[in-house]
């Protein structure tokens, strides 16, 4: 397996990719300051966003915000940041929520009424809400946790081990070959949509192994490189998407379909035609807020 020419500095467009973006300065010197944490709570211009179980309150085109209570406890809420309008924290949120993995109705338009900052803080605060929903009790010996570093980390009472947000880190890539890319589908995808093959990094291995397997384990295919392309937050619950195109020895698939329902490989006039949804198109790409899309128009902009 040879995995050479790998690139870690292409350039992102972040205003068009999904929970990319962000502008909050996320003021990490805070977090370990109970002193400066406190009078950023107790700042008049603090503000807390406002979501609905896990998903956005959305007014006027922006994420909806309101002054922080009188009565809060600092301890209750999770520092995001601050900007020039002042402090932003969001409620930890003690009531049952959704596991975060399952996608919010509307998501593929909500990059239609959120710029690309306001959709960054979202998926961030998402984030964040659900991992301290689902994290109350310690890993290591049960016990309860509770949060401390502005939010940032949960501190178990009996064990005093510390834990801290999960990120769970997932290639997706494009396997290449002869002018075309290989493009897959599930079953639960809409009809005719058509997306990048995607998997879990599993322990031990490098992002590059972890594309080179899972394009084995899915299609049959043996990369011959990898290069990077770029990378997306995804808050579903709380995943790094790392998108690769890598080369293949042979277009030969052999599909697992206890993964994929179906695969295709399609060349630049099909992806561009699949990107647009245009009639008669081989298929249809991901919408752009999923880093799919961009991965699919990167390779055919090339």
């Amino acid at each position: 397996m040879t995995v050479a020419d790998v690139d870690l500095v292409r350039p992102v467009v972040a205003a068009t990719l999904g929970f990319a973006g962000a502008t909050l300065d996320r003021m990490d010197p805070l977090r370990g300051d109970p002193v400066r944490l406190a009078a950023a709570f107790a700042d008049p211009a603090a503000r807390l966003l406002i979501l609905d179980g896990l998903s956005p309150v959305i007014e006027a085109g922006r994420l909806a915000t309101a002054p922080v209570p009188a009565d809060a406890a600092v301890e209750d809420y999770t520092l995001l940041g601050t900007d020039a309008a002042g402090p932003l924290f969001v409620a930890v949120r003690k009531q049952s929520l959704p596991h975060g993995a399952d996608r919010m109705p509307g998501l593929w338009e909500l990059q239609q009424q959120l710029d690309a900052d306001e959709l960054a803080r979202y998926g961030a605060a998402r984030a964040l809400v659900d991992w301290h929903a689902r994290h109350g009790f310690c890993a290591a010996c049960g016990g309860m946790t509770a949060p401390v570093r502005a939010g940032w980390s949960r501190k178990c009472g009996q064990c005093n081990a510390e834990h801290f947000p999960r990120v769970d880190p997932v290639v997706i890539m494009l396997a290449e070959h002869e002018g075309r890319v290989l493009v897959g589908r599930q079953a639960r995808f809409a009809a005719g949509q058509y997306s990048a093959l995607a998997g879990f990094v599993e322990p031990g291995e490098t992002v590059e192994e972890a594309v080179s397997r899972e394009l084995w384990e899915e299609a049959g295919v043996r990369t011959t490189a990898v290069r990077y392309v770029m990378s997306q937050p995804w808050p579903f619950p709380s995943s790094l998407m790392i998108a690769c195109i890598a080369p293949v020895e042979s277009g030969e698939i052999t599909l697992d379909t206890t993964e994929l329902e179906d695969a295709m490989w399609v060349d630049k006039a099909g992806v561009r035609a699949g990107l647009a949804r245009a009639e008669g198109a081989p298929f249809l790409a991901p919408f752009p807020v999923a880093i799919a899309h961009h991965l699919l128009r990167a390779w055919v902009e090339e």
